[in-house]
């Protein structure tokens, strides 16, 4: 892709209501524009690391044998009332009405669809285990939208659903997709928590977080400096003032705090604060049996479905890997995540054999199957500095800068995460950049 052809609208100013170094950087960088209180535009970059994540996502369940569908935004009160949840969700929960005036719902999360498209069709213990997901919108009518993409009303999310024909059967359904959550994330380049969890409004008997761990984060957890054990706050305190305290403390503030529990394995316990970006449930017959969702067990006889509930915040992960991977600069992408792995930034495209020859690169790695955008903005404008300034801000993995070395038949790469640069002979440039990334 070239830069001229690409709508990438970045900017110098924050916007007014930004705090964390991801809302600042996704909008200043052109990724997403705000459309409303906690409702958010993807442009073309943001569109692309939003599809890269969810490429992972799916690729990563479908091996673990889920099924995708993709259910209706829009759901009937009626679903909600026979859950007994209508009232449990609260105002966050957007209520509409149609012309002839029955009541629905935009979908804040979906188990009371995902039983009735099972119902009815799932009726023997022959056709389970099934585990049935979507990625699609959801609406929390938020009382504060803040944060960005962290915490908006409108996001895209994995919601999964397992139906069982045992308790066994769906624990063991949940260990793997707990396995399953930990290849996305690491896929994803992420530095990650798996932390018990409490099931709020979803219910069920047991629940697992899984926590980006960033120092802007709003969640406080506990995790164990010698063994993998994590637990978010709430599950260990009963004061729920002394969770809110602990929540509202920095990262900084809490380093000074010491944990007078100790692990299991007797490891010492720390804080540290992390983002949510996976939460899974087992669910029992919370729903199955609300909803009279029966298949028909070995004897004959009509059993509710045992079921487990997964789910990833999608549009969620696009602001946890800046709010771990940044700078004072701007964004700094992993890998998997960045919208194109190389930015050529040609000093001067006014200069046609400074142009030409960055062409020639950028064509040569795009047949090597590298992803890589081209800078070739020549107005007066886009100096070499400006150019500079949005490789930084946007945070490609690296930039391969074709200027005044020309001469000498070398151009210069640079590493985004550390700003370090290395000059590279023309002949060489392709290979080098295949043995980097």
């Amino acid at each position: 892709m070239k830069f001229t052809r690409l709508l990438i609208p970045t900017t110098k100013e924050n916007p007014s209501d930004a705090t964390l170094p991801s809302h600042q950087f996704l909008v200043r960088g052109g990724f997403v524009s705000q459309e409303g209180a906690g409702l958010y535009n993807y442009l073309p970059l943001g569109k692309i690391v939003l599809e890269k994540i969810r490429a992972i996502v799916k690729d990563e369940l479908d091996n673990a044998g889920c099924n995708e569908v993709q259910l209706s935004f829009v759901t009937p009160m009626s679903l909600w009332e026979r859950s007994g949840r209508a009232d449990v969700m609260g105002q966050e929960m957007l209520r509409i009405k149609d012309r002839h005036q029955n009541e629905f719902v935009l979908s804040p999360t979906n188990e009371e669809a995902m039983v009735e498209l099972a119902k009815n069709r799932v009726k023997s213990y022959k056709d389970l285990p099934i585990n049935l997901y979507q990625i699609n919108t959801k609406f929390r009518d938020e009382a504060r939208p803040r944060f960005g993409l962290l915490r908006g009303r409108e996001f895209l999310m994995k919601d999964g659903y397992s139906f069982h024909s045992s308790k066994e059967d769906m624990v063991r359904e949940f260990d793997l997709m707990e396995q399953t959550y930990k290849k996305i994330f690491t896929r994803l380049g992420l530095d990650f928590r798996v932390v018990q969890a409490d099931s709020g409004a979803i219910g069920g008997s047991g629940s697992k977080e899984f926590h980006v761990l960033a120092n802007s984060g709003e969640d406080t957890i506990l995790v164990c400096e010698d063994c993998d054990y994590g637990a978010n706050i709430e599950t260990i305190f009963d004061d729920e003032v002394e969770v809110d305290r602990l929540n509202e403390l920095s990262y900084e503030e809490l380093q000074h705090k010491d944990v007078e529990q100790k692990c299991s394995c007797g490891g010492k316990l720390y804080f540290k604060k992390g983002i949510e970006v996976g939460h899974i449930f087992q669910l029992g017959d919370r729903y199955s049996s609300a909803l009279q969702a029966t298949f028909q067990d070995e004897s004959g006889k009509p059993k509710p479905f045992e079921m487990a509930t997964f789910g990833i915040g999608v549009s969620r992960l696009v602001a946890a890997v800046i709010e771990q991977n940044h700078d004072e600069n701007g964004c700094i992408w992993t890998k998997s995540t960045t919208p194109y792995m190389v930015d050529i930034i040609v000093s001067n495209a006014k200069k046609q054999d400074e142009l030409n020859i960055g062409l020639d690169i950028y064509e040569k790695l795009k047949n090597n199957g590298i992803s890589t955008i081209i800078d070739d903005r020549k107005d007066k404008k886009h100096t070499y500095g400006f150019k500079m300034g949005d490789f930084k801000l946007i945070g490609f993995p690296y930039a391969i800068v074709v200027g005044k070395k020309l001469n000498d038949n070398l151009v210069e790469v640079i590493d985004r995460k550390t700003l370090q640069s290395v000059e590279v002979s023309l002949d060489n440039i392709v290979e080098y950049i295949k043995g980097i990334i």
